[in-house]
């Protein structure tokens, strides 16, 4: 089974070919997303990655993470499963003034 991982710190001109680049060496890639501001089209400086098996991305974990990409330390973990679940941690209706 497949792993997700998380990559931050990534410098604001990296495009998803050069995330997905990064991290073949260590086995088969399956995706290699930027995550972009909605509005502006412009990097957040996130990206995820998701590999074939969970082997080869524990070893890009190990490998990757701290590793200096243009003058940025990578931040490289397993990312966080998604909730399923809506509501986004805040109150529903109302104003939430006093």
């Amino acid at each position: 089974m497949g792993k997700n991982i998380y990559v931050g710190n990534l410098s604001f001109k990296v495009s998803d070919a050069e995330l997905e680049q990064m991290f073949s060496p260590f086995g088969e890639v399956t995706s290699a997303k930027v995550i972009t501001d909605r509005e502006s089209g412009q990097s957040r400086g996130v990206g995820f990655v998701e590999m074939s098996d969970s082997s080869s991305a524990d070893a890009a974990i190990n490998s990757m993470n701290g590793k200096e990409v243009d003058g940025r330390a990578l931040k490289v973990n397993e990312a966080e499963a998604r909730s399923t679940g809506g509501g986004g941690g805040r109150g529903r209706g109302g104003y939430g003034g006093g």
